[in-house]
């Protein structure tokens, strides 16, 4: 997990300034654009005689067509400069290596940032499949003082997982009526000094016998190849050793599963 916000970081500090110079450009390339083609209509409604080569030139490029498409162009790649840019700042929130140490910060920034990068798996495989609804109750929550880099990560990996049952269930149950695939995300001050915030699919479920192993070192469900047993194992130790908290697991078989995080809002400190 260290490693890959270490990667996350890098990627979002090299993408950052090209994107920055891009994004910067547009705006000036924007209006050169938009005062010569006010310029070119000028000279269609001022000049009568216009030679036959400018005629001939502006049939064959179809002016008219570029004075209406142009401009959405340059709105189109406007706004893919941006949407680049807000990713680029959820992989650098995501990652933070930059507060390594102990430092309050905003949960929800961290959760919204995971569901960015994660984004492109909530979308539909194909037709015969649906996107996944991210449902965000948050509470009305103080800064938290915690390792962000690593709390991303476990918010990380607890989605992510709850997306793969999601996809798993919606496979199996094809044939029967179809149903919204949902994540539901709550967060809560739950005491004085503790917040909670609860990650909840509506997916098949996980057994009872399984549910115990699940921070076991190791332990996987996944095909072999597909996953390697540490995510959970790793995401338990950062909760409870890095943060003195808990992290616990609530599932019931066709209706879905349920991770809890539990973590003081100031570290260091208990509730009583």
């Amino acid at each position: 997990m260290s490693s890959l916000g270490q990667l996350v970081a890098g990627l979002a500090h090299e993408i950052n300034n090209p994107v920055n110079f891009i994004h910067g450009n547009i705006f000036h390339a924007r209006e050169y654009i938009f005062d010569l083609l006010q310029l070119v209509e000028t000279y269609e409604q001022t000049c009568l005689d216009v030679p036959p080569e400018i005629k001939n030139l502006s049939e064959e490029i179809d002016l008219e067509f570029i004075h209406q498409d142009l401009p959405k162009v340059i709105n189109s790649m406007q706004i893919g400069a941006q949407r680049i840019r807000e990713i680029v700042n959820s992989l650098r929130n995501f990652s933070r290596l930059d507060e390594a140490q102990i430092k309050a910060v905003d949960i929800h920034q961290g959760i919204d940032s995971t569901l960015m990068i994660l984004q492109n798996r909530l979308k539909a495989k194909n037709e015969q499949s649906q996107n996944i609804e991210v449902r965000k109750y948050y509470g009305d929550l103080p800064k938290v003082e915690c390792h962000a880099g690593q709390l991303n990560q476990v918010f990380m990996n607890i989605i992510a997982n709850a997306i793969d049952a999601l996809q798993e269930s919606e496979s199996k149950q094809k044939k029967q009526e179809n149903k919204l695939l949902t994540i539901s995300i709550n967060t809560s001050v739950i005491t004085n000094n503790r917040v909670a915030i609860k990650i909840i699919d509506n997916g098949s479920g996980i057994p009872k016998e399984i549910q115990k192993n699940i921070f076991n070192p190791f332990f996987t469900t996944k095909p072999i190849g597909q996953g390697t047993g540490l995510g959970m194992s790793i995401s338990h130790q950062i909760i409870t050793e890095m943060h003195d908290g808990s992290l616990t697991c609530n599932s019931e078989v066709g209706k879905g599963t349920c991770f809890t995080i539990e973590i003081p809002i100031k570290h260091g400190s208990y509730s009583s």
